[in-house]
C-alpha cells in the first residue's frame, strides 16, 4: 500500500512539473502577442469609456426633450379643448416646479408663446417691450415646424452660465413651447472624463466652440482657432471614434471621440505614456502571479476535492433558493398589481398560466416558457402608475383616465429595466397592448414586428378580461369568448396564436379556465375571554368574504380545527388550560393554516420562540384595529390563496403539468 502511494505521489509530482513547464513555454511563446492584445485592449476600454461618457450625456439631454415632447403634448391639448391663459399658465408653473424636483435644478423652467401672450413657468417677467416672437427660441422652433429642436449653447450674460434651448412649434403653427437646461450637469459629467486619471476629456461642437471642459476655464473657447487643435478637431470631425494618435503639447496622446445630439463631440485624450509604460511590467507581474496561483492551486487541489464537492453541492442549494425567492418577488409584484383591481383578482397569474399554455404549444423551450410566465405575472406591473379609482371605476372612462391606463406598459417597461436582466420579459410588458393590424399601443406595431412574447401575452390577456368579471359586466359565457377571440384574429391577435387558445378552449369542456368565483375565508378565534373574541370580531367585520369562529379552550380549539379546517387561527398566547406554544404544536398536527399569536408579552425569549415553532405572526395586546386588519389581510392574500387558487389547486390543476418556476 505504502509502495503504492508513493508511486502515485511520484506520478502525480511528474505529471504536475511537466505541465508546469509547458505552461511556462506557453508563457513566453505568447508574451509578445499578448502584449500586443493588450496594448488593443486599453484602446478598447478608451473606446467604450468614451462612448460610456457620451451615453451619460445623450441620456441627459434626452431628459430635456423628453419633458419638453410630455408638456408639448399636453399643451396641445389644452389649447385645443379652449384652456384659459391662466389655466395654460398654472400647468407651466406645476410642470417646471415638478421638473425641478424630479430632475434638477439646471432643468429652469418651461415657457412660451401660447394663447399670443408669453408665458413663463419658472415665474420670469418680461420687460413690456419684449417681444418672444424676436426670439432665436421662438424662429427655430418656427423654422423646426413641429419638431423639436435644440439650439446651439450659449452663455447666459447676466449668470455668465452655458445654456442650451429646447424648442418645439405646436400644432396651431404659431404657438411655441421651450425649455431652457443650465450644462452645469454636462460639465459634472465631463470632468469625470479622466480615464483613470490617465487624461482628460472635453465636448465641443461642430464649429470648435468648447462646450465642457475638464478644465472649466476652457469652456467658451474656440478650438478651431487654435493651431494646436485645429488639425486635431478635422480628424474628429472625419470620424475618430477608434482612436488616433496626435502629439499635442509635445507629448504622443490617443484620441478617443464620437458625435452625439446636434454635432456634439465627445472627445477623450489620454497620455500614451501613462497608458502603456506599464503593461510590460504588468504582463510580467501578472505571469508570475499565475504561476504562484499555479502552484497554490495544484497543492491545494489534493486537499480541495471533498471540499469542492461539498461546496458544489451548497451552490446548487443557494441556486435554488435564489431561484424560489426569485419567483416568490415576481409573484408578490403581481399580487400587488391585481390587489388594485378588487374587480379582477388573480387576473396577473392567470394571465401568466394561460401564456404559458400557449407557449408550451408552440413548442417553447422550458428556458423560453419561464421568460413568458414571468412576463405574464409582471404585465399590468406598470399600473402601480395609475389611480385606483381609474381602474375600478365602474362607469365608462373619461379619455383622460384613459390616457392614464394607456401609459401602464410603458411605465411597467421602465420599471423593470432594474429588476428584470432579461429583456424579452420586458418587451413583452411593454407591447401587449399592440394590435397585429397596427392599431394598438403604445407605438403602433403590427403583424411580425410585434414581439412574439408580446402576441402571446395580448391572447391570454384579452381571454382573461372576457372571462374574467369587470367592474360593468359579469365574465361572458365560453361561446361568447370564442366568438371575440375568432372575430379578433389577425385585426387584434396574432392569427397563429389565437388558433393555438381556441384549441385550448376546445378541450376545456367544463370552462374551467376563467376567473374562479371568490372563496369564504374561515377565520378561528381562540381565547378564554369573551370580550378579546368580540374585539377581534369588530375589528375584522368589515373585511370581505370572511366568516369568523370561536373556541375557549383547547378541547373546543382541537375540534373545531378538524371540523371547519380553518384558512386562519388567531389565538391568545395565554388560557387557563393551556399555552398558545403547546396549542400550535396539537393544532399542527392537523392543519398547516397560518397561525397569528396574540400577546401582551413582548419580550424577546417570547419572540423567539415564535419564530422557532415557525408561527406565521403575532399581534401585541391590546390589539391595534387597523394593524390586526391589515395583517390578516396580508396572511389571507399570500401565495397560497392569490387568485382564488390554493398552492395545492395550482399544482393538481395545471395543464400538462406545468413545471414550478
Amino acid at each position: 500500500m505504502k509502495k503504492n502511494r508513493s508511486t502515485i505521489t511520484r506520478q502525480f509530482m511528474l505529471v504536475i512539473l511537466l505541465i508546469f513547464l509547458l505552461q511556462a513555454l506557453m508563457l513566453a511563446v505568447i508574451f509578445n502577442s499578448y502584449y500586443k492584445s493588450s496594448v488593443n485592449n486599453v484602446k478598447d476600454l478608451g473606446i467604450s469609456n468614451m462612448k460610456s461618457q457620451a451615453t451619460m450625456v445623450e441620456n441627459y439631454l434626452d431628459k430635456g426633450g423628453n419633458v419638453l415632447w410630455f408638456a408639448t403634448e399636453t399643451m396641445n391639448h389644452l389649447i385645443q379643448k379652449g384652456a384659459s391663459t391662466e389655466e395654460l399658465l398654472d400647468y407651466l408653473q406645476a410642470q417646471s416646479e415638478q421638473m425641478k424636483g424630479q430632475f434638477d435644478e439646471n432643468f429652469t423652467g418651461i415657457y412660451g408663446y401660447l394663447n399670443e401672450t408669453y408665458l413663463d413657468g419658472s415665474g420670469w417677467v418680461p420687460p413690456a417691450d419684449y417681444d418672444p416672437r424676436e426670439r432665436d427660441w421662438y424662429k427655430e422652433a418656427l423654422k423646426g415646424n413641429g419638431e423639436m429642436v435644440m439650439s446651439s449653447p450659449y452663455v447666459d450674460a447676466e449668470t455668465g452660465q452655458t445654456i442650451i434651448s429646447f424648442c418645439q412649434m405646436l400644432s396651431d403653427k404659431k404657438s411655441v413651447l421651450a425649455l431652457d437646461i443650465v450644462l452645469n450637469e454636462i460639465q459634472n459629467i465631463t470632468e469625470k472624463m479622466t480615464m483613470g486619471d490617465m487624461g482628460y476629456g472635453f465636448i465641443v461642437d461642430a464649429d470648435g466652440l468648447v462646450i465642457a471642459h475638464y478644465d472649466r476655464k476652457e469652456v467658451g473657447q474656440n478650438y478651431r482657432i487654435d493651431p494646436q487643435y485645429a488639425s486635431l478637431l478635422s480628424r474628429v470631425y472625419a470620424g475618430g471614434e477608434n482612436g488616433f494618435d496626435v502629439m499635442l503639447n509635445g507629448e504622443l496622446s490617443t484620441v478617443f471621440s464620437t458625435c452625439i445630439e446636434k454635432d456634439w463631440y465627445v472627445v477623450i485624450i489620454a497620455n500614451n505614456a501613462l497608458l502603456y509604460n506599464n503593461i510590460r511590467s504588468q504582463i510580467m507581474a501578472g505571469i508570475a502571479l499565475s504561476i504562484l496561483i499555479f502552484l497554490i492551486i495544484v497543492i491545494l487541489s489534493v486537499f480541495s476535492i471533498k471540499r469542492i464537492t461539498k461546496a458544489e453541492k451548497s451552490e446548487q442549494e443557494t441556486l435554488e433558493q435564489l431561484q424560489k425567492t426569485n419567483l416568490g418577488m415576481i409573484r408578490s409584484l403581481a399580487s400587488v398589481i391585481d390587489a388594485k383591481d378588487r374587480y379582477t383578482s388573480g387576473h396577473s397569474h392567470r394571465v401568466a398560466e394561460y401564456a404559458l399554455m400557449i407557449a408550451k404549444r408552440m413548442g417553447k423551450s422550458e428556458k423560453e416558457q419561464k421568460i413568458i410566465y414571468n412576463a405574464g405575472l409582471l404585465h399590468d406591473i406598470g399600473k402601480v402608475r395609475v389611480p385606483e379609482s381609474v381602474i375600478n371605476k365602474p362607469g365608462k372612462l373619461s379619455e383622460e383616465e384613459f390616457d392614464s391606463i394607456r401609459i401602464h406598459p410603458s411605465s411597467g417597461f421602465h420599471i423593470l429595466r432594474d429588476i428584470q436582466s432579461d429583456e424579452n420579459i420586458g418587451y413583452g410588458v411593454k407591447y401587449h397592448h399592440e394590435r397585429y393590424d397596427g392599431t394598438g399601443y403604445p407605438n403602433g406595431l403590427e403583424n411580425e414586428n410585434i414581439p412574439e412574447i408580446a402576441r402571446i401575452i395580448a391572447v391570454a390577456d384579452a381571454y382573461d378580461a372576457m372571462a374574467s368579471d369587470r367592474s360593468y359586466r359579469k365574465a361572458l359565457e365560453q361561446s361568447e369568448v370564442r366568438a371575440e377571440i375568432i372575430r379578433g384574429k389577425g385585426t387584434q391577435f396574432d392569427p397563429k396564436i389565437a388558433d393555438i387558445m381556441l384549441q385550448i378552449m376546445d378541450e376545456d369542456t367544463h370552462y374551467e379556465l376563467k376567473q374562479k368565483e371568490e372563496t369564504l375565508s374561515r377565520i378561528m378565534v381562540v381565547d378564554d375571554d369573551a370580550i378579546s373574541v368580540k374585539s377581534v370580531k369588530y375589528i375584522l367585520h368589515d373585511i370581505e368574504n370572511i366568516s369568523v369562529v370561536s373556541a375557549q379552550n383547547e378541547i373546543e380549539a382541537v375540534e373545531l380545527v378538524d371540523n371547519i379546517k380553518p384558512d386562519l387561527i388567531i389565538m391568545d398566547l395565554k388560557m387557563p388550560d393551556t399555552d398558545g406554544f403547546s396549542l400550535y404544536e396539537k393544532i399542527r398536527r392537523s392543519t398547516d393554516a397560518p397561525v397569528i399569536l396574540m400577546s401582551g408579552d413582548k419580550s424577546m425569549e417570547t419572540i423567539k420562540k415564535i419564530r422557532e415553532l415557525g408561527i406565521t405572526d403575532y399581534l401585541s395586546k391590546p390589539l391595534i384595529p387597523s394593524i390586526t386588519k391589515e395583517t390578516v389581510h396580508g396572511i389571507l392574500q399570500s401565495s397560497e390563496h392569490v387568485k382564488g387558487y390554493t398552492q395545492q389547486d395550482i399544482m393538481n390543476h395545471r395543464p400538462e403539468g406545468l413545471f414550478d418556476l
